[in-house]
């Protein structure tokens, strides 16, 4: 402990001592902050039937301040991403999480938002994980969690909150951007100073080749190609075993 620490922790002591409570900004800040976290409602498949079921009374979710499901992103701190995210759903979660204020956070719920899950490999239509579409602070696996998994992933983002600093809140909200952004046609792009993540474009439900010819598009990485180049590979792999 240094020599600053010391003489702040013992001046705490005396005050303490003397019935004078001593705190921060920052702590009484965090404090408020944390247990207050108003989720938004946002569910695509079966995820969402245990997250509706955080909020009834057997796990109630109100226990740790966040029995405000919000229906609009503005009056949000947190989005639940809990359930498959397609590809045509890809556009709207992004510009959901655009419109809600700062500070805000992610927890991506199940294996299907995680990674992909069962649709990893030969799926047309998923997103291969949230994460290359949005940051995600917490991850909470499995198919679908349980009720208390939920609870305890919004335990662990109120102990990420905790440790902010009011100091460093331009800093977090230069980081906490999408990964992509929202293109002509609605079409997710890669986003300068992002790093270009295989996330995919399903090129069935975009007019892509039309946006390409206009040169409006400059890069375009088909999910679909993907997907048959990764199998290309893993047929040379087994070819030259």
């Amino acid at each position: 402990m240094s020599l600053t620490e010391t003489v702040v922790t013992g001046l705490q002591d005396l005050l303490e001592s003397s019935g004078i409570m001593v705190t921060t900004i920052d702590t009484v800040y965090n404090w408020a902050r944390s247990n207050s976290v108003w989720p938004m409602t946002f569910a695509t498949s079966c995820c969402g039937i245990e997250m509706m079921t955080v909020g009834a009374s057997k796990h109630d979710i109100s226990r740790f301040g966040s029995e405000v499901f919000r229906a609009t992103p503005r009056q949000s701190d947190l989005i639940i991403t809990a359930g498959t995210i397609t590809h045509k759903m890809a556009p709207a979660l992004v510009r959901l999480y655009e419109q809600m204020p700062e500070p805000k956070y992610v927890i991506a719920m199940g294996a299907c938002t995680v990674t992909g899950g069962m649709y990893e490999n030969d799926s047309y239509s998923v997103v291969r994980g949230v994460d290359r579409l949005i940051p995600v602070n917490v991850y909470v696996p499995g198919c679908p969690p349980r009720p208390e998994a939920l609870l305890d992933a919004l335990i662990q983002l109120q102990k990420q909150i905790r440790t902010e600093s009011i100091v460093d809140r331009k800093k977090r909200a230069a980081e906490h951007v999408p990964r992509v952004e929202i293109g002509p046609g609605e079409v997710l792009l890669p986003k300068a100073g992002q790093p270009n993540v295989k996330w995919g474009v399903q090129k069935y439900a975009y007019p892509v080749d039309e946006l390409q010819a206009e040169g409006k598009i400059p890069l375009v990485r088909g999910n679909v190609k993907y997907r048959h180049e990764r199998r290309a590979e893993r047929e040379q792999q087994r070819a030259g075993r």
